[in-house]
């Protein structure tokens, strides 16, 4: 296991001005229910808060007839209400993986934020702490106070970061994981070392009751793969390697080219795309047989499908639209291609590449949803800040994925709020409304079960009845912890931040080898 540094940091977010509240109460009127539970929508409720618990989910009428006043809740002196009528309420979204930015993005922590808050993001975990643990605690510790504008924050270490000697001996790997825990970390974030490191760390780490994430590197996959890692402890696996590998039955090591060599990221991620061909077939017995284990270890899951994306069709995601005016001129250097910026690796990318990741995305999202319909836990994470996906925008683009790969819109919504708070050992302060838990929610004026574009911060696009486009949707409001923010403002403050670097510079977003 060699050294894990920590990186240079980004700036910190600034003290909070958005947000209106808390109050001593708060009552949220009228508005149609969708839950994390995979109930209907149910509607109209008036759902009321004090002191930041939820204390009531009143259902309060009927749709399309008006409610009688008798029927509602009474505010109290002091007290806010907020008008919700013919609008959907949701928990708060959980991003089971997402990095806080970094200085080769060039991304400040307010920015990241507020796209995160500006699509109803109201808990994030930060898988590996890259801007150094104590850097992620402090704003986890100022977040959790509402004194800056932000999500709650998980904090995960990258297993090894800051250690001064190669953890090598099952001792030293017990000992970095006793000391991640002393200093506050919520879990650790591993990629992959020899057996007796991962088996040493992962059975520490659950004896100190911590939580685990793991992206499988091929360069210890092929004698550490995610059953070994889930029967060591492992709670969670990111995106998907590992997982064909621990389905290969007629052979032992992915079919690597020749000439391969992991540090060229386009052999990298080009033949990864070849990998689940390589695995059992869906429904065969090595197939059922790895599903069920890990099934019976409670595993979860998180397979960020949308970080991968621009590997089926890179046109797609370089031209999104909500680039032109929400992607910082730094960001958007960041992902051009480049053999040294990590996932940028569109050194000759075409035909072919993405021909192979379209058949790769067909077997893994079957993988994931026959998971799901078989009882296991998958959940919302993003990855974004890499390969053309950007934070916020990228976590509709998420849901939209699992649908995809055959999720009812419901155990999409489940996916991203009451999984994610199980993911995380949460489950019974966020994840769902209900009486108990804490004031995070998601209000839209558009249902977004119907089409979760709209859940898009640049909205989805519209007729109308007298033959006029128009934008409809993006998050109304975001609640976290009681607190009201207006999560369009929030969006229009990032716009502004990209406006403005731009007119610095004098910066054109262009397309890469397009001449600025």
């Amino acid at each position: 296991m060699m050294c894990v540094s920590m990186q240079s940091q980004i700036t910190k977010a600034p003290d909070r001005q958005e947000g209106e509240g808390p109050w001593s109460q708060l009552i949220i009127r009228g508005a149609t229910l969708i839950n994390g539970t995979l109930a209907p929508p149910m509607g109209p409720v008036d759902i009321v808060v004090e002191n930041n618990r939820i204390v009531d989910v009143r259902v309060v009428g009927y749709p399309g007839v008006p409610i009688k006043d008798s029927r509602r809740p009474v505010l109290k002196a002091g007290g806010k209400e907020l008008n919700a009528e013919g609008m959907y309420i949701m928990p708060g979204f959980v991003d089971s993986h997402a990095h806080i930015g970094g200085t080769s993005q060039g991304t400040p922590a307010e920015y990241v934020y507020k796209l995160w808050m500006g699509h109803g993001i109201t808990t994030i975990v930060d898988p590996s702490s890259g801007n150094g643990l104590t850097w992620t605690l402090e704003e986890k510790r100022r977040s959790d106070k509402n004194e800056i504008t932000a999500p709650r924050i998980k904090a995960y270490t990258a297993f090894g970061q800051n250690s001064k000697t190669p953890i090598a001996t099952d001792q030293q790997a017990r000992e970095w994981v006793r000391n991640n825990a002393k200093l506050g970390a919520d879990g650790i974030k591993f990629f992959g070392a020899t057996p007796v490191v991962m088996a040493a760390a992962l059975d520490e780490n659950k004896k100190l009751g911590l939580r685990s994430k793991m992206h499988h590197s091929q360069t210890y996959v092929g004698s550490w793969n995610v059953l070994n890692s889930a029967r060591s402890g492992l709670t969670s696996m990111e995106h998907w390697y590992g997982l064909p590998e621990a389905l290969f039955d007629d052979r032992t090591v992915q079919n690597y080219s020749l000439d391969y060599n992991y540090q060229n990221e386009q052999d990298r991620f080009g033949e990864a795309g070849q990998l689940w061909k390589q695995a059992a077939a869906p429904n065969s017995k090595k197939w059922n047989d790895v599903m069920d284990e890990l099934l019976a270890l409670d595993f979860t899951l998180t397979p960020t499908f949308v970080i991968y994306e621009a590997n089926r069709d890179l046109t797609r995601a370089r031209l999104a639209e909500y680039h032109q005016e929400y992607t910082l001129p730094s960001l958007w250097d960041f992902y051009a291609p480049s053999r040294e910026s990590h996932g940028s690796y569109w050194h000759n990318w075409g035909t072919e590449q993405e021909i192979e990741w379209k058949a790769n995305y067909k077997l893994w999202m079957n993988f994931i949803n026959d998971y799901k319909n078989r009882g296991g836990r998958v959940t919302v994470g993003t990855d974004a800040g890499f390969i053309y996906e950007l934070y916020g925008f990228s976590y509709p683009r998420e849901m939209e994925l699992l649908r995809e790969a055959g999720f009812h819109p419901l155990e999409v919504i489940k996916a991203a709020t009451l999984n994610g708070a199980e993911a995380l050992g949460m489950e019974k302060e966020i994840g769902s409304i209900e009486v108990g838990k804490l004031a995070d929610f998601v209000i839209v004026e558009e249902n977004p079960l119907e089409n979760l574009q709209t859940l898009y911060g640049t909205g989805a696009i519209k007729l109308t009845d007298n033959n006029e486009v128009v934008r409809v949707g993006g998050v109304k409001y975001t609640i976290k912890d009681g607190i009201i923010y207006d999560a369009k403002k929030l969006l229009d403050d990032v716009k502004e931040m990209v406006k403005k670097e731009k007119e610095s510079k004098g910066y054109k977003l262009t397309q890469p080898g397009i001449k600025k």
